[in-house]
């Protein structure tokens, strides 16, 4: 069976890693016999400068009629003053929406040979391995009403609604537990219940979910001590649970445990196990064009997206050792140099990896 990805490189460094992305699929067509098609399609902000819309309706049905889409990443400064209705990250959002993909996978693990370029102390982070689950379709980026509205007085308010049913809960609740029964067993749930009376309903339904699964330890955490504990002692943590805005904040802290955000890929899954891969670190206007970006969170989003989507655990498997043995080699992009190592650039990083996996062949 062939496999049809929808590539969506979007804006900033988005369309410099994806050409690496591109390069480790062509070389899984043409040396390891992976059946692959794929086709490009615009999304965020050049899409917006292209049609008006940050989520054409072509690359939607592309989406839709895809088995998987690799997503490059969106947004940047030059579209921030647009109306919220047609900014970048709405055709993010968009997508998420329109492909139920209500289940987001965020690892955070540090590889041995990076140990040092955490900001933490290596014996606090050495081994790290934690996955996030993040709630990814409701909660308070959806939640109606929302807006701004001009008061009498002339104020402005601005309003937004935190809103899950019980049913979104146990969804993203029974996702997080069946990962957590393959791997270490034990599930945190992260909330707000002392405050907020829609997680207040979270931790009542994450505790009725677990009566499933008895051999899964249940425990639950206020965010504001799970953010504590990330940098206090993150390896206490096997699985999170959290709802949608948590989930983003807290795998971007979990990111830097692990030395960069550059290193870390996500998969936002649907209940078919069909899903849109992706790096979490944005578009980095900052660095755009300039061919410094480290592309390895793209490269093990293919990665993720051939275990979770596309039934090759193996290839998925083979990645995972060539990134390994890259870092081995003592390749670094930027944002993960440190003394004694040798800077690459995002080619040459890409190629490396290629180049490993190749061997790994042989």
């Amino acid at each position: 069976m062939t496999h049809k990805i929808a590539i969506l490189p979007g804006d900033g460094i988005g369309v410099e890693i994806i050409v690496e992305a591109r390069k480790l699929l062509d070389c899984l067509r043409d040396d390891f016999g992976f059946a692959v098609e794929t086709e490009e399609a615009l999304v965020g902000g050049c899409a917006y400068d292209a049609t008006g819309t940050p989520l054409p309706e072509a690359t939607l049905t592309l989406a839709r009629e895809a088995d998987s889409v690799l997503l490059g990443a969106v947004g940047g400064p030059k579209w921030e003053s647009l109306d919220i209705s047609v900014r970048p990250e709405r055709g993010l959002l968009g997508l998420r929406a329109e492909l139920e993909l209500f289940a987001n996978l965020r690892p955070a693990i540090l590889y041995p040979q990076l140990a040092d370029a955490s900001t933490l102390r290596s014996d606090v982070v050495a081994g790290l391995d934690i996955l996030i689950v993040r709630e990814l379709t409701g909660g308070i980026y959806f939640g109606q009403p929302r807006g701004v509205e001009k008061l009498a007085d002339g104020q402005r308010r601005g309003y937004n609604t935190l809103v899950y049913t019980s049913s979104e809960v146990e969804r993203i609740g029974r996702v997080a537990f069946e990962i957590a029964q393959k791997r270490g067993g034990r599930l945190c749930s992260v909330d707000k219940a002392n405050v907020l009376e829609c997680t207040e309903m979270w931790r009542e339904v994450m505790t009725e979910v677990s009566a499933d699964y008895p051999d899964v330890e249940l425990s639950h955490m206020y965010v504001d001590n799970a953010a504590m504990q990330l940098v206090r002692a993150p390896k206490q943590f096997d699985v999170m649970v959290t709802t949608n805005m948590f989930g983003d904040i807290l795998s971007d802290c979990a990111a830097m445990l692990t030395g960069s955000i550059g290193m870390l890929p996500s998969a936002s899954l649907n209940a078919q196990n069909r899903g849109m891969y992706e790096p979490i670190h944005g578009s980095a206007p900052d660095i755009a064009g300039q061919g410094v970006a480290n592309p390895l969170a793209t490269l093990l989003s293919v990665a993720m997206m051939l275990r979770y989507s596309l039934g090759e655990p193996a290839l998925a498997e083979r990645i995972d050792r060539a990134v390994s043995v890259v870092l081995d080699q003592g390749l670094r992009t930027g944002d993960i140099m440190s003394t004694g190592m040798r800077q690459v650039g995002s080619a040459e990083m890409g190629d490396a990896v290629i180049t490993a996996l190749r061997a790994d062949a042989s």
